[in-house]
């Protein structure tokens, strides 16, 4: 993919993730144009964020919608509107009901802190400390209609200290997703990276566990 890639970006609070991909952007890393940032959540630092660098942003309030359906209805006709490659969830905590879905196939990518298929869900950093678990990571994963089980394009690992803290890890973990999430984008508009009837296509090889990159 020669052209610049057209992004909408969700999310629901600080925006860190959309942060690190206007910056691989500004720094000419990332040939990308960011076509409008929506939250469900007016006051979330993102939108912001997008202000602060004139980028099109508008907050869905989910309150505002009797339920999922109409909610991902009125989401779904102002992205289309937009003619973006990619729908990029950078902490965007709301679950995208399956007729979403199926109206941008191959087009929703979301970021996890876990290494999946562990830990889908919420408090991953919690439930790798309870598990004494010696490893720890993130996942950069295409949407299905499943909880974060969409086929995995690329993941990061970090080790886990015996005597880790929960915010030293959350620390850590953001280090890495900031790297990874522009980093993968920038593949995706190289075109080393491709995706293709829900299948990962890397370097010309289809790869069922995504690529693993190193900080």
């Amino acid at each position: 993919m020669s052209k610049k890639l057209a992004l909408a970006i969700l999310l629901s609070g600080n925006g860190t993730n959309f942060q690190a991909i206007v910056d691989s952007i500004e720094n000419g890393r990332l040939k990308a144009a960011i076509k409008i940032v929506i939250s469900n959540n007016k006051d979330a630092y993102g939108l912001k964020r997008a202000k602060k660098h004139n980028i099109k942003n508008l907050c869905l309030d989910h309150k505002d919608f009797e339920d999922r359906k109409s909610y991902d209805q009125k989401l779904k006709e102002v992205i289309k509107q937009e003619s973006v490659d990619f729908i990029i969830l950078a902490g965007f905590m709301r679950i995208l009901g399956s007729d979403f879905v199926k109206n941008f196939p191959n087009k929703i990518i979301n970021i996890h802190p876990s290494l999946l298929p562990k830990y889908p869900g919420l408090n991953t950093h919690k439930k790798v400390l309870e598990n004494k678990d010696k490893e720890h990571g993130v996942t950069v994963h295409l949407v299905d209609e499943g909880l974060d089980s969409g086929p995995i394009i690329g993941y990061a690992k970090v080790k886990v200290g015996v005597k880790e803290k929960e915010n030293d890890l959350i620390n850590k973990i953001h280090k890495i997703e900031h790297f990874i999430y522009p980093e993968i984008l920038t593949e995706l508009q190289e075109g080393k990276i491709s995706i293709i009837n829900n299948k990962i296509k890397i370097d010309d090889v289809y790869h069922k566990n995504g690529k693993e990159y190193f900080i």
